[in-house]
């Protein structure tokens, strides 16, 4: 496995609203995703990209479930050739989703994997901004309001599509690595405390 080529942060040298927040996640998940601590090295621009992140990826409106936007970010993290994102978010959506293949089959190849025809326009949708969004138009939004999504619901598609192009950049060109919890994660049953 390639190094990562910027050290991750120490934890007790994190601001201490970055510390809290950090620490908050460690409880929950029972580690601290690298991510929080590769992009803490520049604190303002970690709590803008946190910011946003939970934003899109917490918002309660809208008919997106958890599992729909980590299927989002699966799938184009895949394009974007982001081995962080595929593993952490596959990992969150097999949890959501509560199906144990799901993510690598999207990964892999999203058109035959096991969801729902309405997953499937969204990712339809979702590719082709993250591919070729200068050619969206006003026929790629029937098909999806025929899958009930509203012209809000699409707004979030694009937006979580477009955040983790910025995401999986970043995390490709530092060389961040996947923590070694996310591989199992939702593919064997976790461990009681």
């Amino acid at each position: 496995m390639t190094p990562a080529r910027y050290p991750l942060t120490e934890l007790d040298n994190l601001p201490e609203d970055i510390r809290a927040k950090v620490l908050e996640v460690q409880e929950k998940s029972g580690f601290v995703p690298n991510v929080f601590l590769a992009l803490a090295r520049r604190p303002a621009e970690w709590r803008a990209f946190f910011a946003y992140h939970d934003a899109l990826m917490l918002k309660e409106e809208g008919s997106l479930t958890k599992g729909d936007r980590e299927m989002i970010v699966t799938a184009t993290s895949a394009v974007n050739r982001c081995l962080y994102c595929v593993v952490a978010h596959g990992a969150l959506l097999r949890i959501y989703e509560k199906k144990p293949l799901v993510a690598d089959q999207v990964a892999v190849n999203w058109r035959k994997a096991d969801i729902t025809p309405r997953q499937y326009a969204m990712l339809e949708f979702a590719m082709k901004v993250c591919e070729r969004s200068h050619e969206i138009d006003e026929s790629d939004f029937p098909p999806l309001h025929a899958h009930g999504f509203s012209d809000e619901d699409i707004w979030d598609i694009a937006a979580i599509t477009a955040f983790f192009g910025l995401s999986n950049r970043m995390a490709s060109f530092s060389g961040m690595q996947p923590n070694a919890e996310f591989y199992l994660l939702g593919r064997v049953p976790r461990a009681k405390k």
